[in-house]
C-alpha cells in the first residue's frame, strides 16, 4: 500500500512538541511535513524562526491544505474545541490528551463515525508502550481476562526515589518537578487522576466499555506515609502506582487505581524510575508483559509519530469490542485486601466496614488494618474529609459461588 502524503499542523511545541519535530526531520521516508505550529506563548523562546508559528488556531484549522491536526497541548477544554472541530472539518487527528480523551469519549467516537476521519491516541497511554494498538488487533479475538499495570511514569519516578535513595516524598515530588516529570501542581499525577484517564481508555479497547471518569475510583500516592512505607521494606516489598482492569466473575469489569504492594514475583517489581509496565491475561495467550519509557519527549513523541505513520497508510482503530452484542457494566463491588493506616480514633468505626481482618496495629499516633473490604467500603471511607488516613491494595479477592451463597470471606488472593 502507498503511504498518503500528509500535511500536518501540529497545536503545542512543548517538549513532545519539539521532539516530534525533531523525529519528523529525521524520517522524511515517511511522507508527513509539519506545515503550521500553533503556541500560546508569544514571548517564549523557540528553536526555529518565527515563520513556522502562528498564534491563530484557525489558521490550521481552516486550511484546506492541511489535512492532518497533531494536538499536544496541556489544556484539555481547548484541546477538546481543537479536535472536535478539526474532525468535523474532515481533518485526521492525533493526540496525547489522555484527559480530554476521557471526558468526551463516546463523542469523539461518534464524531470519527460521522466524518469518517480517524483518531488517534496511542501517546495518551503509556508514551513508547504500544498498548491500545496491540488491544485493538492482537487481542480482537482473544478473550481478555485482565490488564494491570503501571502507567504513569512520575509517580513511579517518585517511588523508586523513596525507595531506592530512601528521601521523603516532598523531596522525590521535588527532584521529580525539577526534572519536568512532575507539573508545579502535581495533582493529576500524584492523586491518581492521570493513571484514571488511561484506564478508562485502555478498558475501553480491552473490554469494550465506556464509563465516565467519575466512575472510575482512584486514590493517588500523595496520601502514602512512613507507617506503610517501612512495613514494604521489612517485608521486602515496593509500593506501586497501579491501574487495574479485569473482568470478573459476573462477566462485568472492576476498574480502580490504587498503590499496591509488590512482590519480588511480579514483573511489575523490577519497573522504576520513569519506565510503564502493563501486563494483561487471556484465555489463550496467558500473561503478557509491556515494559517501555512512560514519560519525557521522545518517548511521548515516538508513540505519535507511530500514529502519524499508521495515518499515511489510513488506519484507524475499529472499536470492534463497543460494538460487540454483549453489554458489560462496571462493577465496584470487588472484594480487596488492603493495608489502611488510620487515625486512631477512627480505627474502631473502620473495622466495621471490613468484611474480615486478619492484622491490627496500633502505636501512639496512628495505627492500620490488614484485611478484606469492598472497593465501596474504601470510598465511604475516604469520603471523610480530614483524615490522615492511606491505603495500599495487596490483592484483588476471589469468590467461588458456593462460598458466596454461604457468605463465606475467602482468605486467598491472586496475581
Amino acid at each position: 500500500m502507498e503511504r498518503k502524503n500528509l500535511i500536518i499542523g501540529l497545536f503545542g511545541f512543548g517538549c513532545v512538541g519539539k521532539g516530534l519535530y525533531e523525529v519528523l526531520e529525521k524520517t522524511p521516508r515517511l511522507n508527513a511535513r509539519i506545515k503550521t505550529i500553533c503556541i500560546k506563548d508569544p514571548n517564549k523562546p523557540r528553536s526555529l524562526s518565527s515563520e513556522h508559528f502562528t498564534f491563530d488556531k484557525n489558521l490550521i484549522l481552516n486550511d484546506p491544505e492541511i489535512n492532518t491536526v497533531v494536538e499536544l497541548i496541556d489544556d484539555a477544554d481547548a484541546a477538546y474545541h481543537i479536535v472536535k472541530t478539526a474532525l468535523q472539518a474532515g481533518k485526521a487527528v492525533v493526540t496525547a490528551n489522555k484527559k480530554m480523551i476521557a471526558e468526551h469519549f463516546q463523542e469523539l467516537i461518534e464524531l470519527q463515525k460521522k466524518h469518517d476521519v480517524p483518531l488517534l491516541y496511542e501517546a495518551a497511554c503509556c508514551a513508547s508502550i504500544p498498548i491500545i494498538r496491540n488491544l485493538e488487533e492482537y487481542y480482537d479475538n482473544d478473550l481478555l481476562e485482565s490488564i494491570e499495570g503501571i502507567v504513569n511514569g512520575s509517580t513511579n519516578y517518585i517511588l523508586t526515589k523513596i525507595d531506592e535513595e530512601k528521601v521523603s516524598y516532598a523531596n522525590a515530588l521535588k527532584d521529580a518537578q525539577e526534572k519536568g516529570y512532575a507539573e508545579t501542581n502535581p495533582t493529576l499525577d500524584t492523586g491518581g487522576f492521570d493513571a484514571k484517564y488511561k484506564l478508562l481508555i485502555l478498558i475501553a479497547h480491552a473490554f469494550g466499555i465506556i464509563v465516565k471518569p467519575e466512575e472510575i475510583y482512584n486514590i493517588g500516592i500523595d496520601r502514602l506515609g512512613e507507617l506503610e512505607l517501612n512495613y514494604a521494606k521489612e517485608k521486602g516489598l515496593k509500593v506501586k502506582l497501579v491501574a487495574i482492569g479485569e473482568k470478573n466473575s459476573d462477566g462485568n469489569i472492576n476498574a480502580f487505581v490504587m498503590p499496591k504492594f509488590i512482590e519480588k514475583s511480579d514483573k511489575l517489581y523490577s519497573v522504576d524510575d520513569v519506565f510503564n509496565g502493563v501486563k494483561t491475561k487471556s484465555f489463550f495467550s496467558d500473561t503478557q508483559f509491556f515494559v517501555g519509557k512512560g514519560a519525557g519527549a521522545y518517548p511521548t513523541a515516538s508513540a505519535v509519530l507511530s500514529d502519524i505513520s499508521a495515518l499515511s497508510y489510513d488506519y484507524r482503530y475499529e472499536y470492534k469490542k463497543l460494538n460487540q452484542e454483549d453489554t458489560l457494566e462496571l462493577d465496584n463491588s470487588v472484594l480487596l485486601k488492603v493495608f489502611l493506616r488510620h487515625d486512631l480514633e477512627y480505627g474502631n468505626s473502620f473495622k466495621l466496614l471490613f468484611d474480615d481482618i486478619q492484622e491490627t496495629y496500633s502505636n501512639r499516633d496512628s495505627g492500620y488494618i490488614i484485611g478484606v473490604i469492598t472497593l465501596e467500603n474504601i470510598r465511604e471511607i475516604f469520603a471523610k474529609q480530614g483524615l490522615e488516613s492511606s491505603i495500599v491494595l495487596f490483592d484483588l479477592v476471589k469468590k467461588t459461588n458456593s462460598q458466596i451463597a454461604k457468605g463465606i470471606r475467602v482468605q486467598h488472593t491472586y496475581a
